[in-house]
């Protein structure tokens, strides 16, 4: 059997560390003037044009060399446009995408013909022209916040009656760790290899709690059922025994439903391709925060609060419904 609760401080020294992380790379994030936000926003969150362009490589000569940001900027530059975020896209290097300021269609169309000259010739069929008013985009992301906050509240309050409120706070816990987990490495992207965040994004936090107290339950209801039935039983064998019981459930079901995200993240196009990765890293951390964070918070605090062992007088109302097991 394996000793979840032993190897604690282990366990929590890696969920701090790359909590830390993440909000080191957000803290840069916000200070950086291109970003001025904990992940870099998208185009759905701040309203602009978004104009992502590609190289026609069936014309001799067009793709021979990579294309150069330098170049792109000068001619942004020349039509006036300021500050726009400029990034080279595409394994060979021959795609452009530039996201700036609301764009007409008479400034987008110089745009596009004064990179042509500047440039080379690009693939109309692969051209993507993006617009989102700022209004629109400061919505989605009040829409998106409410969302998160409104989904936390849910499950909080599903934890406290379901099982009792330790339970439901470190549950609670355990999700923040997830999300913050994945912002943080989105965070991290986003400085790196400018990776922006969309609508997407707060879609697949939504999805990453949902799955991760899930997880958590599982779990939960082993240990509640245990101490049912072996109120005598000190905390830390409850959690070691419950964690070890639905290890390979709970592995089975991460490895399973991360399986067809991997194939989405590399097959299903650049639209899908962060939602997926997004979902990859959240329910990796969901798992760990399930098996390794939560239950053994638990442990800890029943320690600390001297209810490591339960007894008649220490037991919560319902938390003992019956010391002897049944046969079942």
């Amino acid at each position: 059997m394996i000793s979840i609760i032993k190897q604690r401080n282990l366990w929590w020294s890696i969920s701090f560390s790359v909590v830390v992380a993440g909000f080191v790379a957000m803290a840069i994030s916000w200070i950086t003037p291109e970003i001025g936000a904990p992940l870099r926003p998208g185009l759905d969150f701040v309203g602009g044009t978004r104009l992502q362009l590609e190289l026609d490589c069936s014309q001799p000569g067009n793709c021979d060399q990579p294309i150069e940001i330098a170049k792109v900027r000068e001619v942004t530059d020349n039509l006036g446009i300021s500050n726009p975020n400029i990034q080279i896209i595409g394994e060979n290097r021959t795609g452009v995408s530039i996201r700036t300021k609301d764009l007409d269609v008479d400034e987008r169309t110089e745009l596009q013909k004064s990179l042509a000259e500047a440039i080379g010739t690009f693939d109309v069929t692969q051209t993507q022209i993006d617009t989102v008013g700022p209004t629109l985009g400061k919505q989605l992301f009040t829409s998106g916040l409410l969302a998160l906050l409104a989904a936390f509240a849910g499950i909080t309050l599903y934890l406290t009656f379901r099982f009792q409120l330790d339970y439901a706070f470190f549950a609670f816990v355990a999700l923040f760790h997830d999300v913050f987990v994945t912002m943080g490495m989105f965070a991290i992207l986003g400085l790196v290899a400018g990776v922006e965040i969309d609508s997407l994004f707060i879609v697949s936090l939504l999805t990453i709690i949902g799955f991760s107290v899930n997880d958590t339950v599982v779990i939960y209801d082993r240990v509640r059922e245990t101490l049912q039935f072996y109120p005598e039983k000190h905390i830390d064998d409850v959690v070691d025994e419950a964690v070890n019981q639905t290890l390979m459930r709970s592995l089975n079901t991460t490895i399973t439903t991360i399986l067809p995200l991997v194939a989405i993240f590399f097959l299903g196009g650049e639209t899908l391709k962060y939602f997926a990765l997004a979902l990859i890293v959240g329910f990796i951390s969901g798992a760990y925060s399930s098996i390794f964070i939560a239950s053994t918070l638990l442990a800890w605090w029943r320690e600390r609060t001297g209810r490591a062992i339960l007894t008649t007088a220490t037991a919560t109302e319902g938390e003992i419904l019956d010391s002897t097991p049944t046969s079942e």
